[in-house]
């Protein structure tokens, strides 16, 4: 999986140690001495005592970094981006996206694979979505009960028997689906 996106845990300050800035983040310390040595991500300035000196801008990279680490790409794609914006970059992004789309399908063919070996095998197989996650979603997309309501009876009357497949889908009892409908 890729990594999950950097949190950002400081208010923006003028200049970070590299601890400071590692945990602004959310990442390890290494991790930022493993960006300095591959060239990703260089300190800007040193400290007398020769710490790693990080400004405004390096983190602001380093976010950028973040996002397109959470994206999925590789450090150095990322790096390619950074240094070459436009056009170039573009490129790079809808590659990764070819990918990731390659991916899921590859994942939903091992998901129906599964769901066939496991009916085979005489087991029930779980919804890939189910209600509560159904009406979470229409409650995040702002649709109100009494709309949830409207456009299960909308649904009821268009097309009775696909709502009822589509209530048992999302893993419904008969009572529950009668009581829907």
């Amino acid at each position: 999986p890729p990594p999950r996106a950097c949190a950002t845990l400081l208010p923006p300050m003028k200049t970070y140690r590299i601890s400071q800035l590692a945990r602004a983040v959310g990442l390890s310390r290494s991790t930022l001495l493993h960006y300095d040595r591959i060239g990703l991500l260089s300190a800007s300035d040193r400290s007398r005592a020769d710490y790693r000196i990080y400004t405004e801008a390096d983190r602001r990279r380093l976010e950028r970094i973040c996002q397109y680490r959470s994206a999925g790409l590789p450090l150095a794609d990322i790096r390619a981006l950074l240094a070459t914006p436009g056009k170039p970059a573009a490129r790079l992004l809808e590659k990764r996206l070819r990918k990731t789309s390659e991916e899921i399908g590859a994942l939903r063919g091992q998901q129906r694979l599964l769901a066939t070996l496991l009916r085979v095998a005489g087991r029930k197989v779980p919804p890939a979505v189910d209600k509560n996650m159904w009406v979470s979603m229409l409650r995040a997309a702002g649709v109100s009960q009494p709309s949830m309501e409207r456009w299960h009876r909308e649904f009821e009357r268009r097309a009775p028997r696909d709502h009822h497949g589509f209530l048992a889908s999302l893993g419904l009892s008969e009572s529950e689906i009668a009581r829907i409908r």
